[in-house]
């Protein structure tokens, strides 16, 4: 990966981890089996590609621009997405761990997660409109004064937030949800 443009290329078993990949543009690329873990990604710019069965751990993407990005299969534990930057920011996350993630003050109008880990993970202050969370684990995630209008969490799990400082305007829920959105007031549920 020496050019600083690539295009419609199919990247496998590469090894960056802890290693610095800096300035470069992927356009409809594909990364699979790769290990980024804790690799520096910072300034690149990825429009159209495809994570697949990727370790991507702990990698910094100071403002990487991420623009129409799939994850699949992929683990991303501990990555701030809130330093990516904001322009044309869209990601979607299938079968992937992102246990410990930040989302702060991201936009993700429409993303997709799913059959996702997603624990301990930051949306605060982020804009999930429409969002939809299918068969995600949510465990001690954080959501204050978070958009969730019409967000779907009816097959989601593990949740907790409190409704009075998210906004959940028409958000879908099913009603084994419902101890997470009112754990706040102590009330038993049987």
């Amino acid at each position: 990966m020496q050019e600083l443009l690539q295009e419609q290329q199919t990247f496998e078993k590469l090894d960056y981890s802890e290693k610095k990949l800096n300035g470069r543009e992927f356009i409809d690329c594909t990364f699979k089996h790769c290990n980024f873990a804790n690799a520096d990604l910072s300034r690149n710019e990825f429009t159209d590609c495809r994570f697949e069965d990727c370790n991507l751990s702990m990698a910094k993407f100071a403002n990487a621009k991420l623009n129409n990005v799939r994850f699949q299969n992929c683990k991303l534990i501990g990555v701030s997405f809130a330093s990516c930057n904001d322009f044309l920011f869209e990601v979607n996350f299938q079968n992937c761990t992102l246990d410990l993630t930040d989302f702060y003050k991201k936009k993700l109008k429409k993303t997709t997660f799913q059959d996702c880990s997603i624990k301990e993970a930051n949306f605060a202050e982020a804009d999930l409109t429409e969002a939809r969370f299918q068969h995600c684990d949510l465990h001690q995630t954080t959501f204050d004064r978070t958009n969730l209008e019409k967000a779907d969490f009816t097959t989601a799990y593990n949740y907790s937030f409190d409704p009075e400082i998210n906004r959940i305007k028409k958000a879908k829920f099913s009603i084994n949800g419902l101890p997470g959105l009112l754990e706040k007031y102590g009330i038993v549920i049987k």
